[in-house]
């Protein structure tokens, strides 16, 4: 660590990552002068088992916490002050001695279809091959168009636009928040609502993790914190938590300041792979409840899928 270093922190290498990280930075000299000065903060790059792994899905591989593990035993180890991630990455429980010291303003949380000019998801041939890594896109997709063919497709933001490019695949999806942070927002075919495919946990948020005995690194932190996209991202999660979600389960959720601004409307989903079953929840009420929405939400989709949905999905 340069001697003038105050802060460092820990983040994957991908240029999607980075640049969340280097908003981080933005952030912390923008809120704090001391932190401000070239080097103050320094940006610690750690490859995850994640990262490695690209010849199979991430449920294949183990799921949830294969782009944090790494980075976390960097912040046990004292190697980073704090880990930088995108919060549809962590699992729902913290290691010991671990905790988010903030969320950041959520960006948007919908996702981008990528396909050829002016076509839409409803509008894509029949037959037309989606690539997507993700269960949750696969069965959103499938239940649209039952019609599509679904293949995996692993690969950073580049990698995967580069294999719509070459025509390994007619359309995928990606996150639209990262594409913001990326400038590449005006590259999508569409925008697809909610209520077409509602978004992962938490997609568009990005978290900052410390030790919990470290108060130097949570005064710098703590500032940061954005106390609605934090209750947002605690509703979703607590769904996903009571559902004891993983890679392997197709679940959404999407909690937003409801019309009249005085909590939050939280609507959630869950669905088989291959999109012939799914059930749906939805919860308001005041922000400060939003883990207690979570959970009835969640609870509620546990009931109406029943034993035979969680069964099924073995299957898969």
């Amino acid at each position: 660590m340069a001697s003038n270093t105050l802060l460092r922190l820990g983040t994957r290498g991908s240029p999607l990552a980075l640049a969340q990280a280097h908003e981080v930075r933005r952030r912390l000299g923008a809120a704090h002068d001391g932190l401000a000065p070239e080097g103050a903060v320094e940006i610690v790059t750690i490859k995850t088992t994640g990262d490695r792994i690209q010849d199979r899905t991430l449920a294949e591989a183990g799921g949830k916490g294969l782009f944090t593990k790494e980075i976390e035993d960097a912040l046990l180890d004292r190697r980073i002050d704090a880990a930088v991630h995108s919060m549809k990455d962590v699992p729902t429980w913290h290691r010991d001695g671990l905790g988010m010291a903030a969320i950041l303003p959520r960006e948007d949380p919908r996702d981008a279809l990528f396909c050829a000019p002016g076509q839409t998801l409803a509008s894509l041939p029949p037959g037309t091959v989606v690539g997507t890594a993700s269960l949750r896109r696969q069965a959103q997709v499938l239940l649209t168009r039952p019609d599509l063919k679904v293949v995996p497709l692993r690969g950073n933001v580049q990698t995967r636009l580069r294999k719509l490019a070459e025509g390994q695949v007619g359309a995928t999806l990606l996150a639209l928040a990262g594409l913001k942070r990326l400038g590449m927002a005006e590259k999508a075919a569409a925008i697809l609502p909610p209520e077409i495919m509602l978004p992962a946990v938490a997609q568009g948020a990005i978290g900052i993790e410390t030790r919990l005995d470290d108060a130097r690194a949570r005064a710098w932190i703590d500032s940061l914190n954005d106390s609605i996209s934090e209750r947002r991202v605690a509703a979703e999660r607590a769904c996903l938590k009571t559902l004891d979600g993983s890679c392997r389960t197709p679940i959404a959720a999407l909690a937003e300041w409801n019309a009249d601004g005085t909590g939050l409307h939280l609507r959630t989903l869950i669905c088989l792979p291959d999109g012939t079953q799914a059930h749906r929840a939805t919860r308001e009420g005041p922000a400060a409840e939003a883990e207690r929405l979570g959970r009835e939400a969640g609870e509620e989709l546990r009931a109406a899928a029943g034993p035979a949905f969680f069964d099924a999905l073995s299957a898969y």
